[in-house]
């Protein structure tokens, strides 16, 4: 495959995955988000991390989206209280625009961590 052609398939990949993310900030649109804590955002920014280092070692991002939209739909089994950091629609939107934003715009797996952290904890204490 040449640069062109890998140009083309990354952009084919991030317009799914930006598509996918929209879809899901819509459903949700109404839905009131818990008020996240710091330790929740240092563990959503970990996760973050993590998931620059997936695609850093070779993971395409809609295989990682795909395993994390999976993950969250196993985690709605258990009640809200007891789940890690995505305890309601709208914080799986935000963490799935994270995602979403990892593999869209790649930087250092640091960078994303490090603006996830900022990012949330703005968020949460803007009352969002």
């Amino acid at each position: 495959m040449n640069n062109q052609q890998r140009d083309k398939q990354r952009a084919t990949q991030r317009r799914a995955i930006m598509g996918a993310v929209a879809t899901a900030l819509w459903v949700s649109f109404t839905a009131a988000a818990h008020p996240l804590s710091r330790e929740e955002c240092s563990e959503g920014s970990d996760f973050i991390k993590n998931a620059a280092l997936s695609r850093e070692n070779g993971m395409d991002g809609m295989s990682f989206l795909a395993q994390t939209i999976a993950d969250l739909a196993a985690i709605k089994s258990f009640p809200p209280s007891l789940r890690w950091f995505v305890q309601d629609q709208t914080d799986e939107d935000y963490l799935l625009k994270a995602v979403a934003d990892v593999f869209s715009n790649p930087r250092e797996p640091l960078a994303h961590q490090s603006h996830f952290f900022g990012d949330c904890v703005t968020r949460t204490s803007a009352g969002d």
